[in-house]
C-alpha cells in the first residue's frame, strides 16, 4: 500500500480525491487534510497568506499519524504566486516540517508537462487575469511555452467549486489553441476528474488538471507509476504498474 498525503485548502472540489483513489486501484491510499483557507480570494496577498508555513504545518500531524510517504500542497495559486524560488522554498519548508518528501500543485504541473513530453501548452484559468499571468510566468520558468491563456475572473474558490460540466467544457474550448500540445486547467477548486477522458477526446490532446496532476505528483514523490487511463494521458505513460 502506497499512502499519499495532501493538504487541501478549504472545501471546493475535494471530492475529486476519493474519485482518483478509486480509479488508481486498491494499493494506493489518498489521505486529504483540509487547511484553513483564511480569506477566500484569488488575490495575491490572500493567496500568499493561504500558503504560509504556519497554515500548512497545522495539517501535518494528522498526515504523519496516517503514515503517509509524501505530502503535496494541493493548491496551485497558493504556490505559484510566490514565484519559482518562493514556491521552491515553500515546499522545502514543508518537507522539513513534515519529515518526508513534499511538493505543490504548481510543481506538479511542471513535472506533468515533462512527463507527457510536451512543451507548448494552453491554459484555461478560473482566476483573475493578473493571477493567471503569474501561473503562465511560473510555467515559463519551468521550461514550458504558453501559447494561449484564458482567464475567467473568478475571485473565490467557493464560486469555482459550483462549476459543473457545462462551465468546465466552455472554459476548455475557449482556452485551447491549435498550436498547444496540451491544455492545462490549474485550479484545485475546479471539479475536473470525472471529465478528463471526455475533454481529451473533444480537444484531441492531453488535458492536465490540478487535482489530477497533484495526485500524480504524490505518486512521483513515492516513486510509483500507475496505469489508470480514466485519469487521462498523464496516467498512461511507460513504464507501467498495472492496477
Amino acid at each position: 500500500m502506497t499512502a499519499l498525503g495532501f493538504l487541501y485548502p478549504g472545501h471546493s472540489a475535494e471530492d475529486d480525491y476519493p474519485r482518483i483513489e478509486q480509479l488508481l486501484g486498491g494499493d494506493v491510499r489518498v489521505d486529504l487534510v483540509h487547511t484553513d483557507i483564511g480569506e477566500d480570494a484569488h488575490r495575491v496577498d490572500a493567496l500568499r497568506e493561504m500558503g504560509s508555513p504556519e497554515r500548512l504545518a497545522a495539517g501535518l500531524e494528522e498526515l504523519r499519524l496516517a503514515g503517509v510517504e509524501a505530502v503535496v500542497w494541493a493548491c496551485t495559486s497558493g504556490s505559484f504566486v510566490l514565484g519559482w524560488d518562493g514556491a521552491r522554498d515553500q515546499v522545502r519548508r514543508l518537507a522539513v516540517a513534515a519529515g518526508m518528501p513534499a511538493s505543490s500543485t504548481s510543481f506538479a504541473f511542471v513535472h506533468a508537462i515533462r512527463e507527457i513530453e510536451v512543451r507548448r501548452v494552453a491554459v484555461g484559468a478560473t482566476y483573475p487575469d493578473d493571477v493567471a499571468q503569474l501561473f503562465a510566468d511560473f510555467l515559463r520558468a519551468g521550461g514550458a511555452e504558453v501559447t494561449g491563456m484564458r482567464s475567467s475572473g473568478i475571485v473565490t474558490a467557493a464560486e469555482v467549486g459550483t462549476w459543473g460540466e457545462r462551465e468546465l467544457f466552455a472554459l476548455a474550448r475557449a482556452a485551447d489553441s491549435p498550436d498547444a500540445e496540451a491544455l492545462l486547467l490549474p485550479d484545485t477548486a475546479l471539479h475536473t476528474v470525472a471529465h478528463i477522458p471526455a475533454l481529451e477526446k473533444e480537444l484531441g490532446k492531453p488535458v492536465l488538471t490540478a487535482n489530477q496532476v497533484t495526485v500524480r505528483e504524490g505518486l512521483r514523490l513515492a516513486d510509483r507509476r500507475v496505469n489508470a487511463p480514466e485519469l487521462g494521458a498523464l496516467f498512461t505513460r511507460e513504464p507501467l504498474v498495472q492496477v
